[in-house]
């Protein structure tokens, strides 16, 4: 595989990552731009915890190539990371939505990609949205429940 630098942006910032082009976007994430609120779960995209956003749309960023994220945007769990926080981490905390917490930065970033397209989602919309985040504690209810309440916070402040 030939090496290449490929630019794009993460969280609103301009980024350039050097080396071979189909490293996943997840190691160029964690390992090369110190961003390490994704995390690592399966590595064949069937547990959702390395979801981020990429132009709009949640994706599992495992199994994607660096060379697939050129001139894109994506955003990764760290754009949660608001004063005050995000509705989705306030709920989630208001909620105890993670037990142990390694599932919820992928299920987050799948849940905002919910919420930027649909302001108002129903329960079973949230669940369609959340298929392929798994959750080994158990706390599915309570995240549930996390995005219901963040979409209501974000409705009342019109966002």
């Amino acid at each position: 595989m030939t090496e290449t630098n490929v630019t794009f942006c993460v969280n609103g910032e301009d980024r350039t990552v050097s080396g071979r082009s189909d490293i996943p976007l997840l190691y160029a994430l964690r390992e090369e731009l110190g961003l390490k609120g994704t995390r690592f779960g399966c590595g064949d995209a069937a547990c959702g915890a390395c979801t981020v956003i990429m132009d709009g749309r949640a994706v599992t960023s495992c199994d994607l190539p660096i060379s697939a994220v050129a001139g894109k945007s994506v955003e990764t769990v760290e754009s949660l990371d608001t004063d005050p926080p995000h509705p989705l981490i306030a709920a989630a905390i208001a909620q105890q939505a993670g037990q142990c917490g390694y599932c919820l930065p992928g299920i987050l970033m799948a849940a905002k990609a919910l919420l930027d397209r649909n302001k108002h989602p129903g329960r079973a919309e949230i669940i369609a949205a959340l298929d392929g985040n798994l959750c080994r504690c158990g706390t599915h209810t309570r995240i549930i429940r996390a995005i219901e309440q963040a979409a209501g916070t974000m409705a009342e402040a019109g966002e």
